[in-house]
């Protein structure tokens, strides 16, 4: 399957209610075609790993051919250059955490980049360092402690941003890297408590929300 038998089958596939709907979550669809994930998965599933495919479909700027491509791609074969390139293309949401938690997290190089987007003055860039650390805590059921606590300062220095991406993937990582056993969880409540005396309205959110759920663990 090449790239213009991918376009011709999610064209196939859409559904403008769904192009529609794509608004209501804080989407932009005006580079979509309105398929749902189901059968971009099931498209996928399909293709199996192919990863120039995978470049090929990214470059064609389509937001499901994008979301396809991080399904599909090697993550054996995606390079930092790869990453980076990826993730200044990043304007929605949903692109982001579906390359970091279909592709990007499973990369040698996820921490070393989680590290480096969490710095980053654009919105989503930044979010996706954060993303990518919630979904190598959910992914990589080996990691050892020592590769997560490196994040927790991560998470606490950059608990001040408001913008609603950074600071509920600032959230979710804390959250998600806490719940992965009872060593980390006692880190991820001192963090929390921590970036709840913040003076800012971002951080006391981020906390509470969290604690909420830390605190029903182990």
């Amino acid at each position: 399957m090449n790239t213009g038998d991918v376009i011709d089958h999610l064209k196939q596939q859409s559904n403008a209610l769904h192009l529609e709907g794509m608004k209501r979550f804080g989407i932009d669809n005006t580079k979509a075609l309105g398929v749902s994930m189901p059968k971009v998965r099931a498209l996928a599933k399909e293709i199996k790993k192919d990863q120039s495919l995978s470049v090929a479909l990214w470059e064609t700027g389509i937001h499901e051919c994008r979301i396809l491509a991080s399904m599909i791609g090697d993550p054996k074969l995606v390079t930092p250059e790869q990453m980076d390139k990826w993730v200044a293309d990043f304007a929605s949401w949903d692109v982001c955490d579906q390359v970091c938690g279909n592709l990007f997290d499973r990369t040698p190089f996820a921490i070393e980049k989680a590290m480096e987007y969490s710095a980053h003055q654009e919105e989503f860039i930044k979010r996706a360092g954060f993303v990518l650390m919630a979904e190598f805590a959910v992914h990589n059921k080996k990691a050892d402690n020592a590769e997560f606590m490196p994040l927790f300062p991560v998470m606490e220095r950059e608990a001040w941003d408001n913008r609603n991406f950074v600071k509920k993937a600032i959230n979710w990582a804390l959250r998600q890297i806490g719940k992965r056993n009872k060593t980390l969880h006692q880190i991820a409540i001192a963090t929390a408590e921590r970036i709840a005396i913040q003076d800012s309205k971002a951080a006391k959110w981020i906390a509470a929300d969290a604690l909420r759920e830390l605190e029903k663990r182990f």
